[in-house]
């Protein structure tokens, strides 16, 4: 079970070192808007990404 764990934080750091790696210009565009966004907004972009999480873990399972 642990290995499974580690390699899915693995996994995701990969993910989101890619973005700064490949375009950091357009990553710190994007950093920039996320800290003009109100609280809420920040927390239906985190719900809707951790239900896209579980919708793939149950397709995958």
């Amino acid at each position: 079970m642990w290995e499974n764990f580690l390699s899915a934080i693995a996994l995701m750091l990969i993910l989101e070192g890619m973005l700064p790696f490949l375009s950091p210009q357009t990553w710190r565009e994007a950093f920039r808007r996320l800290t003009e966004i109100n609280d809420s907004q920040i927390r239906f972009i985190g719900l809707t990404s951790m239900l896209a999480g579980l919708l793939v873990l149950f397709i995958v399972s």
